[in-house]
C-alpha cells in the first residue's frame, strides 16, 4: 500500500470536512433565478422552438452566478472550436467540495489497495457522480433542449425528496456533445420554418467531420469532442454511473432504456450489467407510474460494439443509453395507430408485453412530449443513485479490485509492443499514445527479458491486464469472436447492430504479442510511461537527403506536408541500404536544399518517426513525386464516410477540393483535376439523387438546392474524364458507378459500349448464405505492385461484404490487375462472417485501364472511420504512384 498516498489523502479530505463544518451553511441564493422562459422567450419543448449552442450555454452561465448549486467546468473545445463544458449541478454543499469528490472518485477507480475500513470510509463520505451526454446525434434535439429545464428544476426545487437525491448524487451534465452540429441543425431548421421544407433532413453531416458516426469513435479518439468526453471517465472525474441520450424512428416505441438487447460484452463485468438492469427498471416504473407510455426496455441495441455507451462501460463506469422517438426536428408529427411498429430485437409485435407494458396509442408527438420524458428518465437515474449511493460507491472499487485480480489470474497477462519488430513504426507509437490517453498504464522494459520463451529487448512496451480497466484493453487489444446468441435453440442468430471488430492491433497494423503463460514480469525492469511516447529524434544539421520508409504511414505524411509546404520529395525506385538500415521500394527522398532547411526541420519535427539520414548522397532516387489535383465527391445526404475521409485527408495535409454529384454534370469542371475520389457512398445517389438498396429506393428529404446529382450528362463527363487521362479511386457503394455496361458518348454521332474487366458479384454470393457485418478480414497483396509499395505480402483489411469484385479477361484499350485478393484460408481475422469461404481468393483492390485514364477499385474500406491505418497505404499510394 502506498502509505504515503494514503496519509496526503486523508489529510485534505479532513481539511475538507473541517471547511465544511466550520463555514456557515451555504443556501440557495435568495436572489430569483432566471427561469428558461425568461432567457429563450419561449419554454424549452414548445412546437417549433429551440435554442442555440451559444444560447443554451449562456443561460447556464446566468444559472451558474445566481445559484451556488450549479458549476460549469470547460473540458475542451468542438473540432470548430467551441468551448464545451460540463454543468455539475447538485446541493450547495457538494459543489463546494467538488475536488474533494473527485478525489475520492479517483481513489474509488484505481486504487485496489484499499483496506476495506477505508473503502466504507470513502463510500460512506462520498458522493454518486451521474453523467450524462446529450444530443451527440444534433438531429436528436430533446436531450439538449430540456436540459435548461432540468438544471432549473433541480436548482430551484422544494420538493425534500430531490433535495435528498442531491445531498447523494451530483449530476453532470454535457449539455451538448456536438456544439457544432447543434448549431447546424438549429439555424438550418429555423431557415426553412414555416415553408414545406421545415423539418427536413439536414443537408451535410452535422459535425466538422463525422456527423452521426461521432460515437463510433471511442476507441480511436480521432475527433476533439470525442477527447473531450472521454476524458471525463479516463483520467478527469471518474463518474460512477453515465447515460447517452439519442433519439430514433418517429413510429417506433416512444422511449427505450435499459437494459440493452443481447448480444453484450463477455469481458464485461458480471455485476455491471446487473447495476445497468436496476437502473433500467426503474427508469422504467418511474415513468410508466407517470403515465408516460411508450416505455421499452431490452430492446433493439445490444452493448456488442464501441458505440452503444461510449466504450464508458470498458472503464467500469455502469452505462447506458436512452432513445426517445423524434419529431421532425422540432415540428410536432401525427401518428396513426397503424403506422406503429418495431424492430424485433426484445419486441416481434407492438403490442403489451414484459418489455413495454404500457404500449403508446399513437396520435400527436411533440419536442415537448420528448422533453418530458427527458426530465423524467433523469430524475429517476437521480433518484436510483441515491437510493443506491454506499452500494455505487463500494461497487466501484471491488470491480477495480476484481480487473486487477483477473489480470493477474487469467490470460493474457501482458499485451507486449516490440519496439524493433513493427512494420510500421509510427502506428506503434500512435498506439501506445492511444492507450495513454485512455487511461492505461504501459511500461516500457528497461532491460532484456525472456518471456514465455522470447526474449525482448530494452524500449520495448509492456501492457499488464492487472489494472483497473482490464475490460477495455483486452477488448481493444484482442481480435474480437463474435458472441452468437439465437432467438430460439438452433434458430437464426441476433445480428449485430454494427460492426463486429475493432481490434487496435489489427486495424492499426502493430505487432502486439498476447502473454498467455508468464503472469508476473519483474517490476525492477519496468518503468511506467509518463506523458507523451516518442520515438528518439533529432533535426540533423548536415546531411545530404532525409528518407522516410514507406513501410509508415507517417512517411505519406511527410511527403504530402512537404508537397503543401513546397518542399522536394522524389521516390527511391528500389531497395536499397541506408545507414544499415533497409530502405524499402517506394520510399520517399527529401534532398538537401539550404533555402528549404526551417521546412525540412518542420518536416522533421512533426512526423513522429526518425528519418534515415543520408551522409553520402545516394544516387538510387528517381523524378520528383507530382501529386495531382484532387476532387472528393460528396453528397448532401449526411456522407459521413466522404466526412472521415475530408478528416484524414487533413490529418495528412492531401489538399484537396470538394465536388457535389451536380458539378460533375457541369461543362469542364472536371478538367482542372488529376483525380476524383468517390466514397463509399450509394451510387444510384450520386447518379439520379435517389438511394437504392435492392429493390428499394427513396429519395432524401431535402429543400431541392441539396438534390441535385450527377444525371446521364454527369455520367458522361467522368467516362470521358477516364477517357482522357484522368484517375478515379472509389470503393465500397460507389464502385457501382462503373460495373456493368457503360456507354460513352464521343461525339454527336459516334457512341462506345463497354463494361469493363470487373463485375460486383456480391449478390450472387450474399444468396449463397455469404454474411459480413464488418470485420477484419486477411488480404494477400500484389507487394511488386506500386500501388502496394510499403505493405506486408499479407495484411488484413475492413470489409462488409456490400461488394464483392470478380474480374475478367479485358478486351479493347482496357486491362486489370489484382492488387489485392482476400485469402485462401484463415480468412476471418476479427469480427464475425458466415460462410467466408464463398469470397477466398476474390479480388478486394483492382487497378483498371481504360483508354488513358485508369481506376483504382476497393471492395474494403482502406480509411473506415479513420480506424484501420493498416491500409492506409493502399489509398495513399493509389493518389500518388
Amino acid at each position: 500500500m502506498d502509505f504515503k498516498r494514503f496519509f496526503e489523502f486523508t489529510s485534505l479530505f479532513l481539511l475538507a470536512l473541517l471547511l465544511v463544518f466550520v463555514q456557515p451553511a451555504l443556501s440557495q441564493s435568495s436572489g430569483k433565478v432566471k427561469t428558461p422562459e425568461e432567457q429563450f422567450g419561449f419554454k424549452p419543448g414548445a412546437d417549433r422552438m429551440m435554442f442555440d449552442y451559444e444560447q443554451l450555454i449562456d443561460y447556464l452561465k446566468i444559472l451558474e452566478k445566481q445559484s451556488p448549486m450549479i458549476k460549469l467546468q470547460e473540458i475542451g473545445e468542438s473540432p470548430l472550436g467551441k468551448k464545451m463544458y460540463i454543468a455539475f449541478i447538485s446541493s450547495a454543499d457538494n459543489i463546494n467540495n467538488l475536488d474533494t469528490y473527485r478525489e475520492i472518485n479517483k481513489e474509488l477507480a484505481l486504487n485496489t489497495n484499499l483496506p476495506e475500513e477505508k473503502l466504507n470510509e470513502l463510500a460512506g463520505m462520498g458522493k454518486v457522480f451521474f453523467l450524462a451526454t446529450l444530443s451527440m446525434h444534433s438531429s436528436e434535439v430533446g436531450p439538449t433542449q430540456a436540459a435548461p429545464l432540468i438544471a432549473y428544476k433541480l436548482i430551484t426545487t422544494d420538493d425534500p425528496e430531490i433535495k435528498s437525491w442531491l445531498d447523494d448524487v451530483v449530476y453532470m451534465m454535457v449539455p451538448c456533445h456536438n456544439p457544432d452540429g447543434m448549431d447546424m441543425i438549429v439555424h438550418n431548421y429555423n431557415k426553412y420554418k414555416g415553408t414545406k421544407y421545415e423539418g427536413s433532413f439536414y443537408p451535410g453531416v452535422y459535425h466538422k467531420y463525422v456527423g452521426h458516426d461521432n460515437n463510433r469513435d471511442f476507441v480511436t479518439l480521432t475527433q476533439k469532442d470525442t477527447k473531450a468526453i472521454n476524458w471525463i471517465w479516463s483520467k478527469g472525474w471518474f463518474p460512477q454511473v453515465m447515460i447517452e441520450k439519442h433519439q430514433m424512428y418517429y413510429n417506433d416505441a416512444r422511449y427505450s432504456v435499459p437494459p440493452p438487447h443481447d448480444p453484450i460484452s463477455e469481458n464485461i463485468d458480471s455485476e455491471l450489467w446487473n447495476w445497468i438492469w436496476i437502473f433500467g427498471s426503474n427508469m422504467t416504473r418511474d415513468m410508466v407510474s407517470e403515465n408516460l407510455s411508450g416505455v421499452v426496455q431490452h430492446y433493439l441495441f445490444d452493448d456488442y460494439w464501441t458505440g452503444s455507451t461510449e466504450t464508458c462501460i470498458w472503464k467500469n463506469v455502469i452505462g447506458f443509453l436512452s432513445e426517445a422517438a423524434s419529431v421532425q426536428v422540432a415540428k410536432p408529427i401525427y401518428i396513426e395507430p397503424n403506422e406503429l411498429k418495431v424492430s424485433g430485437k426484445g419486441l416481434s409485435e407492438y403490442e403489451k408485453g414484459i418489455n413495454m407494458t404500457l404500449p403508446w396509442p399513437g396520435g400527436w408527438w411533440r419536442l415537448g412530449d420528448i422533453v418530458k420524458y427527458e426530465i423524467s428518465s433523469t430524475l429517476s437515474i437521480i433518484k436510483t443513485a441515491s437510493l443506491h449511493r454506499e452500494d455505487i460507491l463500494k461497487f466501484r472499487n471491488y470491480i477495480a479490485q476484481r480487473d486487477v485480480k483477473n489480470g493477474k489470474e487469467n490470460p493474457p497477462y501482458y499485451y507486449i509492443l516490440p519496439k524493433n519488430e513493427q512494420h510500421d513504426q509510427g502506428e506503434f507509437v500512435n498506439l501506445v499514445n492511444l492507450m495513454a490517453e485512455h487511461g492505461i498504464s504501459i511500461y516500457e522494459l528497461t532491460a532484456p527479458a525472456t518471456i514465455d520463451g522470447k526474449t525482448y529487448n530494452e524500449g520495448d512496451m509492456v501492457i499488464p491486464l492487472a489494472q483497473p480497466f482490464r475490460a477495455f484493453i483486452k477488448e481493444t487489444m484482442e481480435a474480437q469472436a463474435y458472441p452468437v446468441r439465437r432467438y430460439t435453440p438452433d434458430g437464426p442468430i441476433i445480428k449485430p447492430y454494427e460492426i463486429s471488430s475493432w481490434s487496435l492491433p489489427l486495424h492499426m497494423g502493430v505487432n502486439a504479442i498476447e502473454i498467455k503463460n508468464t503472469s508476473s514480469i519483474n517490476n525492477s525492469l519496468l518503468k511506467e510511461l509518463k506523458g507523451t511516447y516518442n520515438l528518439e529524434k533529432n533535426s540533423p544539421e548536415t546531411f545530404k537527403g532525409l528518407i522516410y520508409s514507406c513501410n509508415n504511414n507517417a512517411a505519406y505524411k511527410a511527403l504530402f506536408l512537404a508537397n503543401q509546404i513546397g518542399v522536394k520529395v522524389q521516390t527511391i525506385y528500389k531497395e536499397i541500404i541506408v545507414d544499415d538500415k533497409m530502405v524499402p521500394i517506394g520510399s520517399f527522398y527529401i534532398p538537401y536544399n539550404q533555402a528549404d532547411l526551417k521546412k525540412i526541420q518542420r518536416i522533421v519535427l512533426e512526423i513522429n518517426i526518425p528519418p534515415i539520414v543520408d551522409t553520402i548522397g545516394i544516387s538510387d532516387v528517381g523524378n520528383e513525386i507530382k501529386i495531382p489535383k484532387i476532387a472528393l465527391v460528396e453528397t448532401y445526404y449526411h456522407d459521413m464516410d466522404s466526412g472521415w475521409t475530408r478528416y484524414l485527408f487533413d490529418s495528412y495535409y492531401i489538399q484537396y477540393d470538394i465536388l457535389h454529384p451536380a458539378d460533375i454534370a457541369k461543362k469542364g469542371i472536371l478538367d482542372k483535376y488529376g483525380l476524383l475520389i468517390f466514397t463509399d457512398t450509394n451510387a444510384e445517389a450520386l447518379k439520379y439523387g435517389k438511394v437504392t438498396y435492392g429493390s428499394y429506393s427513396f429519395t432524401i428529404n431535402m429543400p431541392p438546392e441539396y438534390m441535385g446529382s450527377m444525371g446521364d450528362e454527369g455520367v458522361q463527363n467522368l467516362l470521358n474524364f477516364i477517357e482522357n487521362g484522368g484517375r478515379v479511386i472509389s470503393w465500397g457503394d460507389s464502385t457501382k458507378l462503373f460495373m456493368g455496361t457503360l456507354t460513352l458518348k464521343k461525339d454527336k454521332n459516334t457512341t462506345e459500349t463497354y463494361t469493363l474487366p470487373i463485375n460486383d458479384i456480391s449478390k450472387e454470393i450474399t444468396a449463397k448464405g455469404f454474411y459480413c457485418p464488418g470485420s477484419f478480414i486477411s488480404l494477400k497483396l500484389n507487394t511488386d505492385n506500386p500501388f502496394a509499395y510499403g505493405m506486408p505480402e499479407v495484411t488484413g483489411g475492413f470489409f462488409t461484404g456490400e461488394v464483392m469484385f470478380k474480374t475478367s479477361i479485358p478486351e479493347f484499350d482496357m486491362d486489370r490487375r489484382a492488387i489485392a485478393t482476400f485469402s485462401k484460408k484463415d480468412i476471418l481475422k476479427s469480427g464475425y462472417c458466415e460462410k467466408e469461404e464463398l469470397i477466398s481468393g476474390q479480388t478486394g483492390m483492382v487497378w483498371l485501364k481504360k483508354a488513358k485514364g485508369d481506376l483504382i477499385l476497393f471492395s474494403f474500406k482502406p480509411q473506415f472511420r479513420a480506424s484501420t491505418q493498416v491500409t492506409y497505404k493502399l489509398l495513399f499510394n493509389s493518389i500518388i504512384r
